[in-house]
């Protein structure tokens, strides 16, 4: 097998002799094209032997940088890539299987490389550029893209994708992958089951969004069910009664901006039975704190902090930013509009497990209260979770009965 840097230049000539025999601008049929690169490699293999993986890579290479999306396609066909981290044409990085390295491909040029980033935004009807040089967008399978170009990104654009695996991860995987105990995962069924208000912390890439997706599967199928996300990434199984609604950034036609906040705002006159919001980032969480202040018991959402504790504090913040209150306002509603927090880490080994539930006790001398019910240790190398207290407020475990 040859390097991968020679038949990327294979793969380069190839193109170029494609592209001048043929007019790209018109819609050419696939197997045109692809007769074209198959007649070139059997051109080039009278000089050189390629063996038959060779070709299909070398056929696969150029038909993807006709048509498709270069070297990204083959790592977005490929299940077990997660991240993609592009840092200039010449320096990418991907995650797969947990583990962060370096991949020996690159693309041909500057120029190929920004083709790519602006067939990318054009397929959502955005636009990147030196104005406007940062744009989260997404690909048809859902796929969450983020793209900064200079002079922001110095020297070079950087593209960021997050994927997102077509069979979701499910309370079972999760168990078996022990990123929870079997216990956890039966305590975190009734909390959902008694429609207690839960708020899933951590870090980025923690595992936030997988861990609600899983929650999911203990709601009651009977029930309404709207979800609001800046970027649609849930996929909720079994319940027939679902919603999703999705922020719209401003568009070139002039669309106006749709926010997580007018999202959460219509929402309460949907008649959900539960809302789940993907992340709080910012002022919205002053309407979720409404939502779950107001009946909607059973609501889920996430956010970025270190600690459940911490989480407490970006709330405040984050309410802060939607509207100037007095803070022993909003930490009466944190109080009584959340009842749960649930937090997710990212360990040392690259897995991701569920850390602690901490449960909301209420204002004591001005503070928003916690109280621990679960936690997890170390113990010989092994993550075992201890149970620490019992759920203080039952009043919603008593209606189960």
């Amino acid at each position: 097998m040859r390097r991968s840097e020679d038949l990327n230049s294979v793969i380069s000539e190839i193109r170029e002799i494609v592209l001048s025999r043929l007019d790209m601008s018109r819609d050419i049929p696939e197997e045109d094209i692809r007769k074209e690169i198959r007649r070139e490699i059997l051109r080039i293999s009278r000089n050189t032997n390629f063996s038959v993986d060779e070709r299909l890579s070398i056929e696969r290479g150029v038909f993807n940088s006709l048509r498709k999306l270069d070297l990204l396609q083959d790592l977005l066909d490929d299940d077990d890539v997660t991240e993609i981290m592009i840092n200039g044409r010449d320096n990418i990085f991907i995650e797969k299987n947990g583990s962060l390295r370096r991949i020996n491909k690159e693309f041909s040029s500057d120029e190929k490389l920004n083709d790519i980033i602006q067939q990318i935004v054009a397929m959502n009807n955005q636009m990147v550029n030196e104005s406007s040089p940062i744009v989260d967008t997404r690909l048809p399978d859902g796929s969450r893209v983020n793209i900064v170009l200079p002079p922001v990104s110095v020297g070079a654009p950087t593209v960021t994708i997050r994927r997102f695996p077509k069979d979701p991860f499910t309370i079972e995987k999760l168990i078996k992958n022990n990123s929870m105990s079997i216990e956890i995962a039966d305590f975190l069924k009734t909390l959902i089951r008694a429609r207690y208000n839960l708020f899933i912390s951590g870090g980025t890439g923690s595992g936030k969004t997988t861990l609600l997706n899983a929650l999911t599967e203990f709601i009651p199928k009977g029930e309404r069910v709207i979800t609001i996300e800046d970027s649609a990434e849930l996929q909720i199984r079994g319940v027939d009664n679902l919603v999703r609604l999705e922020a719209r950034a401003v568009t070139l036609e002039g669309k106006l901006e749709v926010t997580i906040r007018d999202l959460v705002k219509s929402s309460l006159r949907m008649r959900p039975d539960r809302i789940i919001i993907g992340e709080c980032r910012s002022g919205e969480a002053l309407e979720m704190l409404q939502a779950c202040n107001t009946g909607h018991d059973g609501s889920l959402s996430t956010g970025h902090a270190n600690s459940s504790e911490d989480m407490i504090s970006r709330l405040e913040t984050m309410v802060l930013m939607g509207m100037d209150l007095p803070l022993d306002a909003i930490r009466r509603q944190i109080a009584s509009g959340i009842d749960f927090f649930v937090h997710i880490s990212r360990m040392r080994d690259r897995s991701r497990k569920l850390v602690s539930i901490d449960e909301v006790v209420g204002v004591v001398d001005g503070l928003v209260k916690l109280r621990n019910i679960y936690r997890m240790e170390e113990k010989n190398g092994e993550a075992v979770w201890i149970k620490t207290g019992e759920i203080l407020h039952r009043e919603k475990l008593e209606r189960m009965k």
